[in-house]
C-alpha cells in the first residue's frame, strides 16, 4: 500500500513539475526585425517583425503578457490589431494588414506579425498562460531603417522655409523703420526751417502790404 501510494505521489509531483516548467519563451530582436519563439513542448519558430519606427521606439525589457485580446482595434492609431498579446500598457504584439511594411520598423511602438504568426503565437500563450510566457525586446533599429526619416526631411525643409518667411518679415520691418526714421528727420528740417523764417528782421510798420493802405480822403486811418 506505501509503495502504491509513493509511485501515486511521484506521478503527481512530475507532473506538477512539468507543468511548472512549461512556458513561451519570446525575443524580439529589433536591429534584425525579427522574433523568435521557444516552447518547452519543442516547438519554435522565427518571423519578420515590424518595430517601432523613429519617433515611437519599441520599449526594450523583459515582460509578461498583461492581456489577451483576440479582436482589438486601435482609436488611438485607427488600425486593427488582431491576436493582441498586450505586455506594457497599450504596447502589444499582434497581427498586422500591412504585411509589405514587415522586416522593417514601422509601427508606432508596437511589434508587428503577420497575422497567421500572431494567431500562433496568440494561441501559444493561451496554452500555455501568461505566467509562463516571457517576452524580451532587445535593441534598436537603425534610422536608415525608418521611413519616419522621410517625413522628418520634409518638416525640416517646411522649418526652414518657415524661417526665411520670418527672415523676409525681419528686413521688411527694418526697412520700414528706418523711412519711418527719414520722414521724422525731415519733418525736423522743416520745423527748423520754419523757426528760421519767423526770425527773419519784420518789414517797416509803414511798407505797403504790410499794414493796410488808408488813402487820406476816407477821413480816418
Amino acid at each position: 500500500m506505501r509503495r502504491v501510494l509513493g509511485l501515486l505521489a511521484a506521478l503527481i509531483l512530475s507532473a506538477f513539475a512539468g507543468v511548472a516548467h512549461a512556458g513561451v519563451d519570446v525575443r524580439v530582436n529589433i536591429p534584425a526585425q525579427r522574433m523568435s519563439v521557444t516552447t518547452t513542448d519543442g516547438e519554435a519558430y522565427e518571423w519578420k517583425i515590424s518595430s517601432g519606427r523613429k519617433g515611437f521606439r519599441s520599449p526594450n525589457g523583459v515582460y509578461r503578457p498583461t492581456r489577451l485580446e483576440k479582436n482589438w482595434y486601435s482609436r488611438k492609431y485607427g488600425g486593427a490589431m488582431p491576436y493582441s498579446v498586450f505586455f506594457r500598457g497599450g504596447y502589444a504584439i499582434h497581427g498586422t494588414g500591412a504585411v509589405g511594411a514587415l522586416g522593417r520598423p514601422a509601427s508606432h511602438g508596437c511589434i508587428r506579425l503577420h497575422p497567421a504568426n500572431a494567431a500562433k503565437l496568440f494561441a501559444l500563450v493561451k496554452k500555455h498562460g501568461a505566467s509562463q510566457t516571457r517576452i524580451a525586446l532587445n535593441g534598436a533599429a537603425p534610422d536608415n531603417l525608418s521611413r519616419f526619416a522621410k517625413a522628418s526631411t520634409s518638416s525640416k525643409a517646411k522649418l526652414a522655409k518657415a524661417g526665411s518667411s520670418k527672415h523676409k518679415i525681419a528686413r521688411a520691418k527694418h526697412r520700414s523703420q528706418a523711412t519711418s526714421v527719414a520722414q521724422q528727420r525731415r519733418g525736423g528740417d522743416w520745423e527748423a526751417a520754419r523757426g528760421q523764417i519767423l526770425l527773419r528782421p519784420a518789414l517797416p510798420a509803414g511798407a505797403y502790404g504790410y499794414q493796410p493802405y488808408y488813402p487820406s480822403g476816407y477821413g480816418w486811418r
